[in-house]
């Protein structure tokens, strides 16, 4: 038996977040469960695939139980696209790259100042018909810089230029913004409990805001990040008139500058309350009662690296482990970080696809094959 080895009758969980662009956090644990019974035929496996708020984050919920909902919504560029939600009995998951995401662009086409987030109001709006009263913000992957606020004129309130006019679509128009009513809000808001569940704790502007940390992504110049920046301050300035001292309170708060500004819309305008992703997630997928039935668990996501230390799903679910006593092991594309790092964040080993195929196209490419085969290598090393 290897050192550190599992000895009682082992009961592997397995939750990982996606490998963006190979594999989906579903097919991540189907073929890591494939791996390891290649070598182990009769082991006990159960599969939780998590996700931290961003883009899979509905996929992940309808893995662990909750039923998916499908609703035509406005996307980013202002055409309709087809968006889910998850529920189970009052309690909705949504997720705003849904309708909202970099993913619903055509490839190449950004559009940093233009891109809208109305339609992941009329997601919210959706979760609400269906009964919910409880509704799981997953913000990340988006496509958008708006500050929310076409959530939130989605959701009825109203902003308007200086001729009386509704300001355009996305964070640039926001330079015009005149006036702000925030007074015709779906009322059903009052009585929900919103959650913003999302894996950054970035202010609305500034050095370390939307614009600036994450606008570059989104196809922003630097030039349009400091369009971005100013139109989003004027936003603050605009809704204190409006609303009071809270806007600006809620602008530096933690999770105001998630996705492009849309916690901001959150948190300013539907009273959410915001909690770190995966520890919010993990809460929904029913994480800590897996955790308890398992011996050995198996995280992961497509890049270990600094990022994956602060808030990403791997952390989350290293930290719950061993908080709980349980071993660690991750599977990644690639791997990043040294034994030290792993071992502070509660990971054993990592085991990377790279080890087996160097060539990145490669290794994307063949992402499944390889998993499981790195699977097998664990279960060689840890269950045997």
């Amino acid at each position: 038996m290897a050192d550190g080895a599992v000895t009682e009758v082992a009961r592997v969980l397995v939750a990982a977040d996606k490998f963006k662009g190979s594999l989906t956090a579903v097919q991540v644990a189907e073929r890591v469960t494939a791996g390891l019974r290649r070598v182990v035929p009769e082991l006990e496996v159960e599969t939780l695939p998590v996700a931290d708020g961003g883009d899979g984050t509905v996929a992940a919920a309808v893995a662990a139980g909750f039923e998916r909902r499908e609703v035509r919504v406005t996307g980013p560029l202002g055409d309709p696209v087809t968006a889910a939600f998850a529920l189970r009995g009052t309690t909705a998951v949504v997720e705003m790259a849904e309708a909202s995401g970099l993913q619903l662009l055509p490839a190449g086409l950004f559009a940093p100042l233009t891109s809208t987030t109305y339609g992941s109001g009329e997601l919210l709006r959706a979760a609400l018909d269906a009964g919910a009263t409880t509704i799981v913000f997953g913000v990340g992957g988006s496509a958008t810089t708006d500050g929310g606020a076409g959530m939130l004129a989605a959701l009825g309130a109203v902003f308007l230029d200086a001729e009386g006019e509704p300001v355009g679509p996305g964070g640039a128009a926001l330079a015009s913004l005149a006036s702000a009513d925030l007074t015709g809000l779906d009322p059903r808001f009052a009585s929900v409990e919103l959650i913003l569940a999302s894996d950054v704790d970035n202010p609305l502007t500034g050095p370390k805001g939307a614009p600036a940390v994450y606008g570059p992504q989104k196809g922003a110049t630097p030039e349009d990040v400091r369009t971005l920046d100013t139109a989003l301050a004027h936003f603050v300035t605009v809704l204190e008139k409006a609303i009071g001292p809270k806007a600006a309170e809620c602008a530096v708060a933690p999770g105001a500058g998630g996705a492009g500004g849309i916690g901001y819309g959150a948190l300013v305008g539907l009273d959410a309350s915001f909690r770190p992703g995966i520890e919010l997630m993990l809460d929904v997928l029913g994480f800590a009662p897996a955790l308890e039935r398992a011996t050995l668990v198996i995280t992961g996501e497509g890049s270990l690296d600094e990022q994956t230390l602060h808030g990403k799903a791997p952390a989350g679910v290293a930290a719950a482990a061993r908080a709980a006593g349980k071993e660690v092991v991750a599977v990644c594309g690639r791997l990043a970080l040294a034994p030290e790092a792993l071992g502070r964040a509660g990971i054993r080993r990592a085991y990377p696809l790279t080890d087996l195929e160097p060539e990145p196209a490669k290794s994307m490419a063949n992402a499944g094959p390889l998993l499981e085969e790195v699977a097998a290598n664990i279960a060689k090393d840890f269950l045997t």
